[in-house]
């Protein structure tokens, strides 16, 4: 990775933080963690169809309180739409705009014409692979106030194409990427016949792969490389180079994603951008940041194509997760206590210990994690608790009765 050294601006403006939604409990952690926009989609017609997602129905509860945190909403229609869907879409917009959500991220220029048609705001959708000033502005003539660049674009390019148009840049700053230009893959199709371009990919590409020679009957098993699965993105370690570029809205990609995971990402970029404003972001700070996303779920880590076409070193590797952490389910909280603040919990699989590091997850709770320090067992202290016991330990906020507890294992070899 070359990292070039940049004069920054006389004057920046702070970068939009932007997290990924698949449920309330996602919703929650990422405003906790301290995400200035969340982006999310209703039933079908987005690009994470297969996410848990939200209903039409629940839009005026995201957005009056996601404004009441100050937080912006973004919904995604992104997927190509068909003829006879256009009437679902206009209906979609509609109680968007009677919702107050703030924006809408399209692709499909049907979807928006009909946001034109409504008066209400839109994004262009990386989908779109908009790669140069000229493709923006044309997307700029037909009312867009956002463009959510091309994965595939240089931060040379960023820079470039900032300083030719006056619209609003958004772009990835961590996630998954695509094989595929900007994510606009046809492999699960052709294979499973359940569409990317249609939010229901089912990720193929990230599976071991075989070339066989039909005259040998020899083959080569390329699971050692996965060729078709790349690295996710993190830009943690240059993250000052894309706030100087002058990028309006970091995205974090992951709406399939765990709640730690959206947690975990936000808190950490959030640090790091708020650092960098008050001139504190050291090269140690980085490489601290650096180990906690490695604790949840990723494929190793790659700078995308920020700095030139990735190479063959970009490549995942593995079919699932490099994360140094995982949780194990351990149990229940039966009870909250409001005047000691203590959770009363019941566990119901393996161990519990003091010094442990536990996640405590709920619609409404969101996501809180923790260090235990102490516990009590029968009103008794205790630094050991087995399966069936019955646990009282303080929380650092209120949690809710049947919020799942986890503890965080680590699952790097000692």
């Amino acid at each position: 990775m070359k990292l070039k050294n940049h004069k920054p601006p006389a004057k920046l403006r702070k970068p939009e933080l932007m997290a990924p939604a698949g449920d309330w409990i996602m919703l929650r952690a990422a405003i906790k963690a301290g995400a200035d926009a969340v982006y999310f989609g209703v039933e079908n017609l987005n690009m994470r169809s297969k996410a848990k997602n939200f209903s039409i129905g629940e839009l005026k509860q995201i957005s009056d309180y996601c404004k009441s945190k100050k937080v912006k909403t973004y919904l995604t229609l992104n997927t190509i739409i068909f003829e006879d869907e256009l009437a679902e879409v206009e209906r979609i917009i509609k109680e968007a705009k009677r919702s107050k959500i703030d924006r809408i991220i399209c692709w499909d220029l049907a979807v928006a014409e009909l946001c034109n048609k409504n008066r209400f705001p839109f994004c262009i959708s990386t989908q779109s692979s908009v790669s140069n000033s000229i493709a923006a502005l044309a997307f700029k003539k037909l009312g867009a106030v956002r463009i959510v660049l091309a994965r595939e674009c240089s931060l040379d390019d960023i820079r470039k194409i900032k300083k030719q148009t006056d619209l609003e840049i958004e772009a990835f700053i961590h996630g998954a990427m695509c094989i595929a230009v900007s994510g606009r893959c046809f492999m699960s199709h052709h294979l499973f016949a359940q569409s990317a371009n249609r939010g229901d990919c089912i990720q193929p590409c990230r599976r071991e792969y075989e070339v066989y020679d039909s005259a040998s009957g020899k083959s080569i098993l390329l699971g050692d490389d996965y060729v078709l699965s790349p690295k996710d993105l993190c830009t943690i370690e240059f993250i000052d180079q894309l706030i100087e570029a002058g990028i309006d809205s970091f995205k974090i990609e992951g709406r399939k994603r765990s709640p730690e995971y959206v947690a975990k990402t936000v808190s950490v970029y959030r640090k790091a951008i708020d650092l960098y404003f008050k001139k504190k972001l050291t090269a140690e700070k980085k490489k601290d940041f650096l180990r906690e996303l490695e604790t949840v779920y990723n494929r190793g880590f790659s700078t995308g194509f920020y700095f030139g076409k990735p190479s063959s070193e970009d490549y995942a590797g593995v079919e699932g997760s490099r994360s140094t952490t995982r949780k194990v389910y351990i149990g229940k909280v039966l009870n909250y206590f409001k005047k000691p603040k203590a959770a009363h919990i019941l566990l119901e699989s393996g161990n519990l210990k003091v010094n442990d590091q536990i996640l405590i997850i709920g619609e409404t709770t969101g996501l809180i994690e923790m260090s235990l320090k102490e516990m009590f067992i029968n009103e008794k202290k205790s630094d050991f608790a087995k399966k069936g016991d019955e646990v009282t330990f303080v929380t650092p906020e209120l949690v809710r009765r049947n919020d799942r507890i986890y503890v965080l294992e680590n699952t790097e070899v000692q």
